[in-house]
């Protein structure tokens, strides 16, 4: 008899089950208490909610979820929990109650968890499922984009914007594929092979060799628009499974030298006006960020360089501004043309894009200064004299409306005062009335009294006749 069976005997908690590790060596017994509903799994990266109840072989109590009231959570797989709830909780379904056996290799080891669990302690685990959902992995925690892993990918890179990649796409809307393809590519081209931007966010995400299914919702997908070549409608949430076969990612900022980061931004500028000119504004804007990153803090620039990363990060931020423009996102484009005013304060195109940025946010006097601006320093501007015109006329447009706005409203306060003074005058009046009501009441009661007097006297005076 080992010393663990020693130490079980004749406890209330006996060692069954079937073991559910991977290499199939008793670490983890599992005994299924009630069974639990539906066919589907637990994935990793899932976030699971349970309840559990933990002791000891001999039936100590060293933690309870339900003690505390409430329901325990956590990321399936990613090592958040003992290796025993990451290989136990994936083989439960929505509502089962099982009991988890945990040997200390699968638990807290040698060195236990003082003061509860003692060293080289088997825990007990009595464990339910209540529910389970994917990862959200947008940086804005939206519920945009979840991921659900079906294979776990190796390591712990991922690819980054720009690196080259190759993957296997499979799209579906509502049950029905529409896309089904290998690829190669840089993750920034996406929409050029009809990719929507969740896709490429999703592989920003992803480990070699991983395999994830996603739900995008149409906010990261093909938006209000849809996308007629795969049938798809307006506001459609889309399922892509997706492998990532293999990738090497583009060097970050810190990886390259100065000459790297000139060279590669020229590459990069270029690619950039040729997605601008094909209407592909998003991936443009894509391009020119990498310029910026790669430029706006490099310190050790002199001569000649710093002259050539000044005027790539000037024409970075110019060419973000108009692409934003195109986008009708004018609070970045003002962003970009104030940055490129920091380099160049008298730019044309800057102080003409501001201002047309600021026209878009219905700012017509601070966009009509930039194009007055422009006008005193490129004269030959005739676009800048139709925006100052147009300007004008919306400024008028507007004090009008004011106009009108405050005459209702004053014509409303007065109405209101001279129904108030109506009211108050109504009141007066009733009072008044009421008043004179109240005196010819007092007089008629006078009048009453004085006749009641006058029959006393006049009976008074016969009774003294009559004596």
């Amino acid at each position: 008899m080992t010393a663990e069976e020693v130490a079980n005997d004749g406890n209330s908690i006996p060692m069954e089950g079937e073991d559910i590790t991977p290499k199939k060596d008793g670490g983890v017994l599992k005994l299924v208490k009630k069974e639990g509903t539906g066919a589907e799994l637990p994935m990793t990266g899932d976030k699971v909610f349970v309840h559990y109840v933990g002791t000891l072989l001999d039936g100590t109590q060293f933690d309870s979820s339900r003690d505390r009231g409430e329901k325990f959570s956590f990321e399936l797989g990613k090592g958040q929990v003992i290796k025993a709830w990451d290989i136990g909780v994936a083989t439960m379904r929505v509502g089962e109650i099982c009991q988890l056996i945990c040997k200390p290799m699968y638990a807290y080891g040698a060195a236990g968890s003082p003061p509860k669990i003692p060293p080289n302690a088997t825990l007990v685990f009595q464990v339910e499922l209540f529910e389970f959902h994917g990862e959200d992995i947008t940086e804005d925690e939206d519920g945009g984009i979840i991921r659900r892993i079906v294979t776990k990918g190796e390591g712990y890179t991922k690819p980054n914007e720009g690196a080259s990649v190759e993957v296997y796409v499979e799209g579906s809307h509502e049950g029905c594929v529409f896309d089904d393809r290998d690829l190669k590519f840089e993750v920034g081209d996406g929409e050029s092979l009809d990719l929507p931007p969740g896709v490429e966010k999703a592989l920003q995400a992803m480990e070699q060799g991983e395999e994830s299914l996603f739900t995008i919702k149409p906010k990261y997908g093909f938006g209000n628009v849809g996308h007629a070549k795969f049938n798809i409608p307006p506001g459609a949430t889309l399922q892509y499974k997706i492998k990532l076969t293999a990738f090497e990612k583009a060097k970050e900022s810190w990886e390259m030298n100065t000459s790297e980061k000139l060279e590669q931004s020229v590459i990069v500028k270029e690619k950039g006006t040729q997605y601008f000119k094909d209407g592909k504004y998003k991936q443009a804007a894509v391009q020119y960020k990498r310029i910026v990153s790669w430029l706006e803090h490099e310190s050790s620039l002199q001569g000649e360089e710093e002259e050539k990363a000044k005027a790539l990060r000037l024409a970075a931020h110019l060419n973000l501004s108009m692409c934003y423009l195109k986008l009708q996102e004018p609070s970045p484009s003002l962003e970009n043309c104030d940055k490129a005013l920091e380099l160049d304060a008298n730019n044309e195109k800057a102080l003409f894009r501001r201002g047309e940025a600021l026209f878009v946010m219905k700012e017509f006097d601070r966009a009509k200064d930039d194009f007055q601006r422009v006008i005193q320093l490129y004269p030959a501007n005739k676009a800048a004299k139709s925006q100052v015109l147009l300007c004008q006329k919306h400024i008028k447009e507007q004090h009008e409306k004011d106009k009108r706005l405050y005459a209702n409203m004053f014509q409303k306060f007065a109405e209101r005062d001279a129904k108030k003074e109506a009211e108050q005058a109504k009141k007066e009046t009733d009072s008044a009335m009421d008043i004179e009501e109240n005196a010819k009441k007092e007089a008629a009661q006078a009048k009453k009294g004085t006749d009641s007097a006058m029959e006393v006297e006049e009976n008074g005076a016969q009774e003294q006749t009559a004596a």
